[in-house]
């Protein structure tokens, strides 16, 4: 798994979600979405690591999470998410609020539709949504 695949994952991964929702098979759409989410930032963190470079091994073993905020942290964004929450605070700042509350846990979840087309919203606006953000970045 390189930085590259984890890029194509992310998309595959929405658009996954995106058929999912259209099917009305809300819970499937969610837990795809967040995991797109899950991908993109683990490119970020992949870009990180130089060719031929061994990475730190702390470094690893964190990145071995769902948690987003803390993939956040790990992928050195925390500074450009609070500035781009700053600089969009009606567009992304919400979307965020959104994305940050998914977790890998939600695959138990019975997820409603409303749910389900915020998280993908979230993640999949043109112009504020969370991918457009991370693609910035992987």
């Amino acid at each position: 798994m390189n930085r590259t695949d984890l890029q194509q994952l992310a998309r595959i991964r929405l658009t996954e979600a995106e058929i999912l929702l259209a099917g009305q098979q809300y819970s499937g759409s969610y837990y795809l979405a967040g995991y797109a989410v899950e991908c993109g930032l683990k490119a970020c963190i992949a870009r990180q690591t130089r060719r031929h470079d061994f990475p730190d091994k702390k470094t690893v073993v964190e990145s071995y999470t769902h948690d987003l905020s803390i993939l956040v942290r790990i992928a050195g964004l925390q500074r450009s998410l609070d500035q781009e929450i700053r600089n969009d605070p009606q567009g992304f700042a919400p979307y965020w609020t959104v994305v940050r509350q998914w977790s890998e846990q939600d695959r138990y979840s019975i997820i409603d539709q409303r749910t389900a087309q915020n998280l993908v919203e979230a993640i999949s606006h043109r112009r504020h949504g969370v991918l457009r953000w991370l693609r910035r970045h992987w």
